[in-house]
């Protein structure tokens, strides 16, 4: 059974079809998909979500396909960590990590978008998919469009972390390579999506992949006891996962699954493709596009093209923006590992990195609940840190040589 009603625009909220179709003819908004909530409502509850297996799909009603999922069926319901380690260093009281770095298959909240766009491309027949990617969603795309026996071409900036070169490769789709940023990567990628009949996940099936990030908050909420935390951290590349985990918690609310929505969203970013954070800061609805230049690649998008909406989140829901440098990026992955042994991605130490700032700042109190977002795995992106941290010490195969070199230094 479906409940989708069909598309409709962001902007002037003019009705569309079902349909590979991702901006409006009219206002040139961008669409998103409208649900029968009313139908939702009578048939959805927490105890048939519980009853069900542990992935994302537990959410069906909620996600735009109109069969059975075909992808991602081992994807969704990571761990949601108590760090006490965490807190304890940061000073707060009720700390947790919503670790998406050990998500299946490919260690990236990615796989959640992508087992719904996957599923939604089925459905409308292709043969072919594609995305342009800052290497998670690479990873993804690949991994999982390998599974559905579906042909894939993925494009990638040319200086992309060589391991998600490799995490991409692996699986032996079309890589290309651009010898530019992201942004001019999707820029491409926009008009390859108009001459070739591809499902492009992030371009013409945007409007349902999109949905995929939601069930990041449902799992957020459910995982407390349904109930929604108090503050949310989230990282920012395109801006969407901002918007989508808010949405998430409001549609709980609006079904009755949970009591309220109390939670605050804060926006992180590094400081080297800061857009979402400057507009925050500076109360401003406009996005200044950015050359990006961070060691965070995976959040390297210039110009965010859900940007407006992720500093509309910030401001509706009394949350704020921050960024932090490269080198705090490096800490703060440090940081994660020797408390909470999570080794997580550069993302995760940008949201970790101004988690921390955020709290000094006293915008976050140290006696609420913090849900921190870690969306991708530290494997991926080795080069960032591999100068940063202790080396191996060697010693000759005898006890001597240990006592000598290890126990009396």
């Amino acid at each position: 059974m479906s409940y989708v009603k069909g598309l409709k625009c962001r902007e002037c909220g003019r009705p569309y079809p079902k349909q590979p179709i991702y901006v409006c003819e009219y206002c040139f908004g961008p669409l998103e998909v409208d649900y029968d909530y009313v139908k939702i409502k009578k048939d959805l509850t927490r105890e048939a979500i519980e009853s069900r297996p542990q992935n994302l799909w537990r959410y069906r009603e909620l996600l735009p396909i109109d069969g059975e999922p075909t992808d991602g069926l081992h994807s969704g319901f990571t761990p949601l960590v108590r760090a006490k380690n965490l807190g304890k260093a940061l000073g707060v009281k009720e700390l947790y990590i919503k670790d998406d770095s050990v998500s299946h298959p490919t260690f990236s909240f990615k796989d959640r978008v992508v087992a719904v766009a996957l599923s939604k491309a089925k459905e409308f027949g292709f043969d072919t998919v594609a995305c342009a990617s800052t290497g998670n969603l690479a990873n993804s795309v690949s991994a999982q469009a390998a599974v559905a026996n579906l042909k894939r071409y993925i494009f990638i900036p040319a200086d992309l972390e060589l391991g998600k070169v490799i995490g991409t490769l692996i699986y032996n789709p079309v890589l290309v390579a651009v010898e530019g940023n992201y942004d001019q990567v999707n820029r491409l990628c926009s008009e390859v999506a108009l001459k070739y009949k591809w499902a492009f996940v992030n371009i013409n099936i945007r409007p349902f992949y999109a949905e995929g990030s939601k069930t990041y908050g449902y799992e957020i909420a459910e995982q407390l006891g349904w109930r929604a935390p108090k503050h949310i951290i989230t990282p920012c590349a395109g801006g969407s996962l901002i918007t989508k985990i808010w949405k998430g918690l409001n549609e709980f609310h609006k079904l009755g699954l949970i009591d309220k929505v109390g939670t605050r969203m804060y926006a992180a970013q590094a400081t080297g493709c800061a857009p979402i954070s400057t507009a925050v800061k500076e109360n401003s609805d406009i996005i200044k596009p950015v050359k990006p230049k961070t060691i965070a690649k995976s959040l390297a998008i210039g110009n965010p093209a859900d940007g407006v909406y992720a500093v509309g989140v910030t401001k509706e829901s009394g949350g704020w923006a921050e960024d932090i440098s490269d080198d705090e990026i490096v800490e703060a992955i440090k940081l994660l590992a020797t408390t909470e042994g999570i080794f997580t991605e550069t993302a995760g130490g940008v949201t970790l990195g101004v988690t921390r700032k955020l709290i000094e700042q006293g915008r976050i109190p140290k006696d609420e609940s913090i849900v921190v977002c870690i969306t991708g795995n530290g494997l991926k992106t080795q080069e960032a840190v591999s100068e940063r941290i202790g080396k191996p010490i060697k010693i000759k195969p005898n006890l001597a040589s240990f006592e000598e070199n290890v126990t009396r230094r």
